[in-house]
């Protein structure tokens, strides 16, 4: 009867304790990834993500300046930047693959630029989120 009684009570409170975004189905748990939003984007979650991927473009675009001794068009390489937009919603990098090192340089300067934002989430809670950005020249 006390086996009972336990289980009865981690049942229960098991079920009132749960976390905004997670969803448990039978045997399967599957937690909500929010997306990081970028300043001035709202509406659904699908508006910020959109908003997100087009602003980050225009980032990109509007900030990249050649290192001196290059030309537009004379780059063949592309420079893969991966990194994550973090916990405080600060871009942080994790790595960069390609291209010579100026070329790198100012990849990883310009993902640095990325304004503060509101940062992602999983289960509720603040979390890191992963990106790759490749600059094509």
């Amino acid at each position: 009867m006390k086996k009972f009684l336990i289980i009865a009570l981690l049942a229960f409170f098991g079920n009132t304790y749960a976390q905004e975004g997670i969803t448990v189905s039978g045997n399967a748990i599957s937690i909500r990834e929010v997306p990081p939003v970028w300043p001035g984007c709202s509406g659904s979650d699908a508006d910020k993500k959109a908003c997100f991927k087009k602003q980050l473009v225009n980032h990109v675009v509007t900030n990249f300046k050649f290192p001196e001794g290059y030309k537009k068009g004379t780059v063949k390489e592309p420079v893969i930047v991966d990194f994550v937009i973090n916990e405080e919603g600060k871009p942080q990098i994790l790595g960069v693959k390609g291209g010579t090192k100026p070329l790198q340089e100012e990849a990883k300067r310009n993902i640095m630029a990325i304004p503060q934002m509101t940062p992602g989430q999983a289960g509720g809670k603040p979390r890191a989120i992963k990106y790759s950005m490749p600059f094509t020249f």
